[in-house]
């Protein structure tokens, strides 16, 4: 079996028609600002009616819903953490959010997954280290979900998709 392609891009990521989007959720997976905020506006009220039955989400961790209005099939919602200069294992917490989205995915036989920049926004981790504790996480995760086929990184500002790019590139080249 060939091994998924893992691509980058800048798209709006709610409007990606793939089996599951991965957003960057708050421990309450009850909307916010940013990505977060955008996926429950595209999605509807069927989202955040979803959400509240979840009991919120540790950080570190991912819990998987419908899409409701979105293209996509799915929304994995993954609590990164807040950074603080990584003195609160924020590296293995970041690990955490997208070993357990690629489980969940494989757990549901998705093919097709894109990946909001976890922690990158208003939580400021700092988008070389982020990016490099992403790629190598997904990478290890794809090993244990045969079922998928392409996982993509949706960076929305420039310089966190160039941060993507040397990751994936120092990752291919290793």
């Amino acid at each position: 079996m060939p091994s998924p392609q893992i691509a980058i891009s800048t798209a709006d990521i709610t409007t990606l028609a793939v089996d599951a989007i991965v957003n960057a959720a708050n421990t309450r997976l009850l909307g916010g600002g940013g990505v977060d905020g955008a996926i429950h506006r595209a999605a509807g009220p069927g989202l955040l009616a979803e959400c509240r039955t979840l009991g919120g989400c540790a950080t570190g961790s991912a819990k998987i819903t419908g899409g409701y209005d979105l293209p996509a099939r799915h929304v994995i919602h993954a609590v990164g953490p807040v950074w603080h200069e990584g003195t609160r294992d924020e590296a293995a917490q970041l690990a955490g959010c997208y070993r357990q989205a690629i489980e969940l995915a494989g757990e549901h036989g998705l093919k097709t997954i894109a990946f909001a920049a976890i922690s990158c926004g208003i939580y400021g981790y700092p988008p070389d280290e982020a990016a490099t504790v992403a790629v190598g996480a997904v990478r290890a995760a794809l090993a244990g979900a045969p079922s998928i086929e392409e996982v993509t990184f949706v960076c929305f500002e420039p310089r966190v998709k160039a941060a993507f790019e040397r990751a994936l590139q120092a990752d291919s080249a290793g």
